[in-house]
């Protein structure tokens, strides 16, 4: 059986990598590439953002009966990374590269903390606190439609 810890770091991993693609397009100095695998990246983000706050925390809440625990954490990292997200799209918007892959930088290390605190910590005691309903959560993320 797949684990909440599984399942959602097989995706940390697929935001890395769409994350170091456009990257490599800022690094290139491709603008008009980097700006579209910008905005895939950002879809991807939003979407594996929108699993967790919309299926997975609040189902987590309701097994452990508690609300102001890692996941209000996670939710307020979350919108970090999204407003330094917005602020990338404007530097994107105006062609400047240099800026953008300084907040690239911000947003990468953001992204590795997060990342952290959610695979040690938070996935291991969804998958605890969850049990037998880990399998109908999992299946509940998979079916969320992107956008």
């Amino acid at each position: 059986m797949a684990t909440i810890a599984e399942f959602l770091a097989n995706e940390h991993r697929c935001c890395d990598e769409s994350f170091a693609t456009t990257e490599e397009a800022a690094q290139a100095g491709d603008l008009a590439h980097c700006r579209a695998t910008f905005r895939e990246f950002q879809a991807v983000m939003e979407h594996h953002f929108h699993k967790e706050e919309a299926m997975l925390f609040p189902a987590f809440e309701q097994a452990s009966g508690n609300a102001m625990g890692p996941t209000r954490v996670m939710r307020l990292e979350h919108q970090q990374m999204r407003e330094t997200l917005a602020g990338m799209d404007g530097t994107l918007a105006s062609g400047d590269l240099e800026e953008f892959l300084g907040q690239a930088e911000t947003l990468l290390i953001l992204m590795q903390q997060h990342n952290i605190k959610e695979e040690q910590i938070l996935y291991p005691m969804c998958d605890r606190f969850l049990g037998d309903a880990v399998r109908s959560v999992i299946q509940a993320m998979r079916d969320l439609p992107a956008g």
